[in-house]
This record gives structure tokens, C-alpha cells and sequence, in this order.
């Protein structure tokens, strides 16, 4: 298996196998986003399930409006006007309310998001309604089956155009085991000056020790090099000597988290004090009330 990279930042690369394929939205606010996309299957089985429904509502107002046909002409303007809200209206009303959903996604368990892993908007489900109208209605599905084949994403023409793609949202999470300290440093990492690393580099570094083991060896150690020497200026006394350098990474993470966590619990046992002091009555006057 071989291990495709990232764009990190300060030209860090953040390890992953194919993140697009994997499902790794890296947010504009450096937030790690683990998104599956939907395979064709699920996407064909949401869409049949839409089209089945948006037809049948379809059929209930071709059905109101044909009492008001009077000759031909209506007829074909019925049928236009039931067309369109078939194909364009109902989809996208209902994915633009929903921000991505639909029937259909709610029974198989997918949701439509932007490429950056944002709610979509009216303009995104209005040109996927759009583009669906020829892919899917004009060629039978055949168009958008095939593009979603080929795309790496899943996605068809509507979601190449307005940006968008459909995720797994049930049966897609991916639990990761918490960081541990590694012993042989832990005395090292209990003593040691270590600040705040900067956000960007500590959730690389983070997502670089969750896929190691999609990594071959070579990546791994070149990874892990670059990170251990982006880290160690923020660290004083540097790790003993020899220490590895994923082992190292680790430790600096681990202890960065525990001691922030122990200032956030200090901080909240200080304002509780606070807060019971004010609303203590000075010089034990007894509460009587």
C-alpha cells in the first residue's frame, strides 16, 4: 500500500492514503473533517427512492391540475409544468430546506455536502437539480453512473459542476485509539518545556499518527522526521538521544494535552471558589434567609 500526501502547513505534507478517496476534508479553518464518500450503490438506491416519491407527488399535482385543462394546449403546458417541478422544483426544495437531504439519503443514511464538508446551499441543489434533469432523466441514470464510477468522489456531473458530493452519514465513523505516552519518555516529557505548538501543526501531526499504519515503512520514517523536527523547536531540553521520532511527536502531543487539561480543570475549580466567595455573606454573618 503506498501513502499519498497533504499539503500541511509552513510545507508540512499531512500524511494519507488518498485523503479525497478516504474521505479527509481539510477545512480553510484547519479543521480535520472525516468524510466517506458514497459509493455508486447507495447513491442509485437514494436516487430510486427519490424518484419514486418525487413522482408520486408529482402525479398528485398533475392530477389536481388536470381539472382545470380545457384543450390541448393546457394539456401540454400541464405536462411542461408538472415536468419541471418533477425534475428541477422538488429536489431542489427539498435538498435546499434540508441542506442535503432528501428521503431517499435519510433511508440509505447519506447527506449531500460542499467539497469543503459544508451544508450545501439553494445554488448547489439548483445546479445539481439542473444537470440531473439531463443526466439522470434524459440518459435513464446511465450518465451519472458512469461519471460517478470514474470520479474518485462518486460524484456526477451536477456535483462536479455546483461542488458538491455525497457522504456515508451512518457507518462512517472511524474511531481512532487516544495517544498514549510512549515510557521511555515519559520522565523526559514530565519536565520539559513544551508551548503551545501552533493549531495547523498539532493537528497534522495528530492525523500523522492516526494513519501510520496506511503508511510503508519509508513514508512512515520520512513523515515522521519532518514533524519531530517542525516540533522540537517549541521543545527544551530536546528528547534524549536516539529517541525516535514518531515516538517523540507522540509524547510532546500527549503531554501538551494532559497539561492543558489539568489548567482547564485548575481554572474551573478556581472559579468556583470565586463564584462561592461572592456569594458568601462577609465576616460569617449566618444566612438566615
Amino acid at each position: 500500500m503506498t501513502a499519498s500526501s497533504i499539503s500541511g502547513p509552513q510545507g508540512l505534507m499531512a500524511p494519507t492514503h488518498d485523503h479525497a478517496a478516504a474521505g479527509l476534508v481539510i477545512t480553510g479553518e484547519a479543521v480535520a473533517l472525516e468524510l466517506k464518500p458514497a459509493n455508486v450503490a447507495h447513491r442509485l438506491m437514494s436516487g430510486l427512492l427519490d424518484l419514486a416519491i418525487y413522482g408520486a407527488v408529482s402525479f398528485a399535482i398533475l392530477l389536481g391540475l388536470s381539472r382545470l385543462v380545457q384543450n390541448a394546449a393546457h394539456v401540454g403546458i400541464l405536462i411542461v409544468v408538472v415536468s419541471v417541478i418533477l425534475m428541477v422544483g422538488l429536489p431542489t426544495t427539498v435538498e435546499s430546506l434540508t441542506r442535503g437531504l432528501s428521503a431517499g439519503k435519510l433511508a440509505v443514511g447519506l447527506r449531500v455536502v460542499r467539497d469543503d464538508g459544508g451544508p450545501i446551499r439553494f445554488r448547489h441543489a439548483l445546479v445539481r437539480a439542473m444537470l440531473g434533469a439531463v443526466e439522470i432523466w434524459v440518459t435513464f441514470g446511465t450518465l451519472a453512473v458512469i461519471v460517478a464510477i470514474i470520479n474518485k468522489r462518486g460524484k456526477r456531473l451536477g456535483d462536479l459542476l455546483a461542488g458538491t458530493y455525497a457522504i456515508r452519514v451512518r457507518g462512517s465513523e472511524e474511531a481512532h485509539a487516544p495517544l498514549l505516552m510512549p515510557p521511555d519518555l515519559a520522565a523526559w516529557a514530565e519536565l520539559a518545556d513544551i508551548r503551545r505548538l501552533p493549531d495547523e501543526l498539532g493537528l497534522y501531526a495528530r492525523l500523522f499518527l492516526t494513519r501510520t499504519s496506511a503508511m510503508t515503512p519509508q513514508v512512515r520514517e520520512q513523515r515522521a522526521r519532518m514533524f519531530a523536527a517542525s516540533i522540537e523547536p517549541y521543545v527544551s531540553p530536546p528528547p534524549p538521544w536516539g529517541t525516535n521520532p514518531e515516538r517523540f511527536v507522540a509524547a510532546v502531543l500527549v503531554a501538551r494535552r494532559d497539561r492543558e487539561y489539568r489548567a482547564a480543570v485548575a481554572e474551573e475549580a478556581r472559579a468556583s471558589a470565586r463564584a462561592d466567595r461572592t456569594h458568601r455573606l462577609p465576616y460569617g454573618i449566618p444566612d438566615m434567609f
